[in-house]
């Protein structure tokens, strides 16, 4: 919006051409969500407290249950307000890779906003805290998938046919339907993308600053990459699709990346204040929306390594006792488990590792997946 305002006094202010440049954009971006975040944050959690918004507990040692049971969540508003904003001021208004970012960001976010205004209203009602029936939740992420899997097949937004996706550390692959009337199978396939994606973030929403740090880490490997697979230049050196358009997702990127930053100002150990669905829907539902429109899905894989392994802990767990608790029992199925609690985050803190060592380590590991994504640049 920034760079159409201005652009009628370029002529005359040679200075303002900097707002052509995606790199200076992206840094406003993330500044700008930044100080937003810093704005905005101790308003919202100032109304929080007021409504007694508080979290509910349902993993961990006996002391977070005692310690959190008070902290407000629904957090995740103050990193709605402070990447969206921002990403409408300085994107290009007439690029729908951002647009469809932010459309999907958001949706996410309104569902995971309802389904911690439910559990709010229900402990007022001294109800079992349930939220959003899970079914109807997951209509919401399937419906979005769907949505953005048929205008992505049928409207597409690159050079590239709309069904298709790309391998990382192979040069010029294209994955395609082999017959036409298999490109219908896209639409589950951006729905599955985004629905495992955005639970993925939910489950590993856990301690203090996990799921921040990781997704801070994630969404500014996407960001380079958008940037790489947006220039004719950097996508022809490193053996990269290039994307026209696909650049502007930087911005998108940079401002996501400022207001998780500064929300982590907030959510660091002891935390302020939780994300709740409303934040790890919409950031799980962000990150698989650029996975997508990057046509980089495999490539979630490597970058949000974290994501996954916490998502394959919970799917383990459950499939192990169920099988164990029809074969031998739930006595035997509740003695044998596989991990102490699911996700696993939550098992390494039972076993006695502190929260914030737990915290920094998976940041750690996520730094990795990160550099191991990136050197998919060049591995090819």
């Amino acid at each position: 919006m920034l760079n159409w305002l201005l652009l009628p006094f370029q002529p005359d202010v040679p200075a303002l051409r900097l707002f052509q440049y995606i790199s200076f954009r992206a840094a406003g971006a993330a500044v700008t969500a930044l100080l937003l975040s810093f704005i905005v944050g101790p308003l919202i959690l100032r109304r929080l407290r007021a409504m007694a918004v508080h979290q509910v507990v349902r993993a961990g040692t006996p002391d977070s249950h005692q310690a959190k049971g008070s902290t407000p969540t629904m957090g995740g508003l103050i990193i709605l307000v402070a990447a969206i904003v921002p990403t409408l001021l300085w994107m290009k208004l007439e690029n729908r890779y951002v647009w469809y970012a932010v459309l999907v960001t958001a949706w996410m976010g309104g569902i995971g906003f309802l389904d911690d205004w439910l559990k709010l209203q229900q402990k007022r009602r001294g109800e079992k805290n349930v939220g959003l029936i899970e079914r109807y939740k997951l209509l919401g992420q399937v419906g979005i998938g769907a949505v953005l899997g048929f205008l992505l097949w049928q409207y597409p937004v690159s050079a590239l046919p709309g069904a298709s996706t790309t391998l990382p550390f192979y040069k010029y692959v294209l994955l395609v339907p082999a017959l036409p009337w298999m490109s219908v199978l896209y639409i589950p396939w951006v729905t599955v993308v985004l629905t495992g994606a955005s639970n993925s973030v939910n489950l590993t929403d856990g301690l203090d600053g996990l799921a921040a740090g990781l997704i801070a880490i994630a969404i500014i490997t996407f960001a380079i990459f958008a940037y790489v697979m947006g220039r004719v230049d950097t996508s022809a050196y490193l053996g990269v699709y290039f994307l026209r358009g696909a650049g502007e997702l930087t911005v998108f990127c940079s401002a996501v990346f400022g207001a998780v930053i500064g929300f982590l100002w907030f959510n660091a150990h002891p935390a302020q204040v939780f994300m709740g669905d409303t934040g790890s829907l919409a950031l799980g539902g962000a990150l698989g929306a650029i996975a997508i429109l990057l046509k980089s899905e495999f490539l979630l894989v490597i970058v949000g390594g974290v994501f996954v392994a916490e998502t394959l802990s919970v799917i383990v767990q459950r499939s192990v006792f169920k099988y164990r608790k029809r074969r031998h029992g739930l006595e035997y199925a509740q003695q044998h488990r596989v991990f102490r609690r699911a996700p696993i985050h939550h098992h390494f803190e039972m076993i006695g590792w502190p929260e914030t060592q737990v915290v920094v380590r998976f940041w750690i590991l996520g730094i990795l997946c990160a550099f191991l994504a990136l050197s998919t640049l060049k591995l090819r």
